[in-house]
């Protein structure tokens, strides 16, 4: 099968296994900001798992494509797709992707698709073309919450390979930030971060107490004594 044979057959893939009442939970839980059909994780995984086997193979631009137009569909868990087929073949992609990435971040945003766009797509992306780091630079910066939620958790697989400086860099442009999403997201970073050297980022937190949230604070400091 390659990987942009017809969304129809995704959607009769997914129809078949879809709970209607489970649907309404889902939106709930995701403020009903979106439409789903009510499938669970496990379940979507395996009914697209001939779409996730042909990622593996596929150009960089069937990846592209086919994500883009998972992305057009109303349905979340179209979106979860596009999700997991990025995922399966981000070290194929190029910096001239970059751009289609940033466009499905922004096209229905929320945590659930742009946490994993940072960490399994752009992290990957910017890990294998370096030359990324300046559009990343940028997207501290940008005024669009989710883009700089991207860059300030881009680097979360990273471990013993974190860009340290960068990383504190980040969460100083974004320390002060109102959103919750941000705030979450520097806290999120830090703690994760702190697995390989909580002394400096307790040391960080410590002396940048009086500009952070409590929220991240509480985040970044959740596994240190």
């Amino acid at each position: 099968m390659i990987i942009h044979a017809p969304v129809d057959d995704l959607w009769a893939a997914l129809e078949s296994i879809a709970d209607p009442e489970r649907a309404d939970d889902m939106a709930a839980y995701m403020k009903h900001h979106f439409r789903f059909l009510g499938v669970q994780a496990a379940d979507r995984r395996t009914a697209s798992r001939p779409w996730l086997r042909a990622a593996k193979t596929a150009s960089r631009a069937d990846l592209v494509e086919t994500a883009q137009a998972l992305w057009a569909e109303e349905e979340r868990e179209f979106h979860y797709v596009g999700m997991d087929l990025l995922r399966a073949g981000a070290n194929r992609l190029e910096p001239v992707d970059l751009p289609a990435i940033r466009g499905l971040v922004e096209a229905t945003p929320w945590w659930d698709t742009v946490d994993s766009l940072a960490a399994w797509t752009v992290g990957p992306m910017v890990r294998n073309h370096p030359e990324l780091v300046d559009d990343i630079d940028k997207w501290i910066q940008d005024p669009n919450l989710w883009i700089a939620r991207v860059a300030i958790l881009h680097q979360l697989g990273y471990k013993h390979d974190t860009d340290v400086e960068r990383l504190f860099r980040y969460c100083d442009i974004q320390a002060e930030h109102p959103d919750f999403f941000i705030r979450k997201a520097i806290g999120w970073a830090l703690r994760q971060y702190a697995r390989i050297d909580g002394d400096t980022v307790g040391e960080w937190v410590s002396a940048n107490q009086n500009r952070l949230a409590g929220l991240t604070i509480r985040e970044a400091t959740k596994h240190l004594g």
